[in-house]
């Protein structure tokens, strides 16, 4: 019995680990869509702004998408891991936590520079 409720466990984390490794390629690939739509919807964007706009749209789709892995590799500890396992999934869930980290961050500074963008700009603008 206990067999059988083991292999029903490793089936539905299985299927469920796969999920949200698909759910993190669609995000990326959301985030490749909507970057594209942004550039050729904006040309007439300085290159700096749209830049800008372009690495905020694209870097949080890849933050989510990074959230997604971590979830997904979280998952295969759940069943059984020999310590093999455990270790090669604790140095990739390591390293998408530092990569999802440091691109949260450099997202933060980006946004407070387009935010510091958008408030010279409206300074700039002459009063009607």
């Amino acid at each position: 019995m206990i067999e059988l409720l083991e292999g029903g466990l490793e089936g539905a984390v299985g299927l469920l680990r796969f999920s949200m490794e698909a759910i993190a390629a669609f995000c990326i690939f959301v985030g490749l869509v909507t970057s594209v739509l942004a550039a050729v919807r904006h040309p007439q964007r300085t290159m700096e702004s749209n830049f800008l706009l372009l690495r905020l749209r694209l870097g949080s789709w890849l933050a989510l998408a990074l959230e997604f892995q971590l979830g997904a590799d979280i998952l295969s500890t759940i069943v059984a891991p020999t310590f093999e396992e455990l270790g090669k999934l604790a140095v990739i869930a390591l390293i998408r936590t530092f990569l999802n980290y440091f691109l949260s961050r450099e997202l933060a500074k980006e946004e407070e520079r387009e935010s510091q963008l958008r408030a010279l700009k409206e300074t700039m603008k002459p009063n009607h």
